[in-house]
């Protein structure tokens, strides 16, 4: 039971994540760099505001550890960090372009594609060991993208491209350890906002005016922002990553019933078995998870 609380952390995340395309959806008229510039701007203030008005005690304890760490393990951190920052910005930003200018269903695609490219990343580059069931569920779900590349090759390939960023940004945390996850996050997000400053003069439109725009940033930088990925790693502080990886399912499957039952896009048997094809994939995936809470938890119900 000690694990509860980071279950609940990460269920919660995903499943305000899922609903995303509620509030981004009422301003798809406004161009997708005006969306991040004022999502990415609203929330790199709002939290250098809590941390140096609640966390400052935090922020010094950031700073030296990161003082205090070898020459080499510093500049770990910093491309560690910096590329985190980076990630994050472009899978903002593919993500708000596809769910206002392709389809939500490709958004919630990607989310379903990103547990397997982390896998594939963690394999490659961290030299994670994988099970041959883990093998299977790959195989599965590369035969799911290759039905809905057939049936919208467009769909799809917005779909990979969402999905690697935010893999490359959960296998590059994984192994950034040892510093205040809250400090960490409003490093990265006000690092994206001093990248994207010196574009916003030559690539944003006209400043909008309506209460509505401002309303629905505000709620996308507190509500579908910093509180979920805030969750998000405090989850992964206190249950594995695949285990996270799991959960972050719930995402998906909740956006792809908002394309199906509230925006009403064009859903074929094909997108339907394919998307299938690709949950079972990571369930398949993480089936040893599964099979492990089963024997843990059974004993406890036999011994009631």
């Amino acid at each position: 039971m000690k694990t509860t609380k980071y279950y609940i952390a990460a269920i919660t995340a995903y499943t305000i994540w899922g609903f995303f395309s509620l509030v981004l959806k009422p301003i798809h008229e406004y161009a997708s760099l005006d969306i991040l510039f004022f999502r990415v701007f609203s929330c790199s203030i709002l939290m250098l505001l809590i941390s140096f008005a609640f966390k400052r005690k935090k922020v010094k304890e950031t700073i030296e550890i990161f003082k205090a760490l070898p020459k080499s393990e510093k500049r770990k951190a910093l491309l560690l960090n910096i590329g985190g920052s980076v990630f994050l910005m472009l899978n903002w930003f593919t993500f708000i372009y596809v769910m206002n200018h392709v389809s939500v269903k490709a958004t919630s695609l990607a989310y379903l594609v990103c547990p397997i490219l982390t896998t594939l990343l963690a394999y490659f580059l961290l030299h994670e060991k994988l099970s041959k069931t883990q093998w299977i569920s790959v195989g599965l779900s590369i035969s799911g993208c290759l039905l809905l590349s057939y049936a919208d090759i467009m769909d799809m390939f917005f779909s990979i491209i969402i999905g690697f960023t935010y893999a490359c940004y959960l296998v590059s945390q994984r192994v950034n350890k040892g510093f205040d996850k809250f400090i960490i996050l409003t490093f990265h997000i006000t690092l994206a906002a001093l990248i994207l400053l010196p574009f916003y003069p030559a690539y944003s439109g006209p400043v909008p005016t309506e209460f509505k725009f401002y309303f629905c940033i505000e709620t996308i930088a507190i509500l579908f922002t910093i509180f979920p990925l805030f969750l998000n790693l405090y989850a992964l502080s206190g249950i594995n990553s695949s285990t996270v990886g799991m959960l972050l399912n719930i995402n998906p499957m909740i956006a792809f019933g908002l394309a199906t039952f509230v925006y009403h896009e064009n859903i074929t048997v094909l997108q339907i078995t394919a998307y299938s094809i690709i949950f079972i994939a990571v369930i398949v995936f993480n089936s040893h998870h599964l099979f492990a809470l089963k024997q843990r938890y059974t004993p406890a119900s036999k011994n009631a």
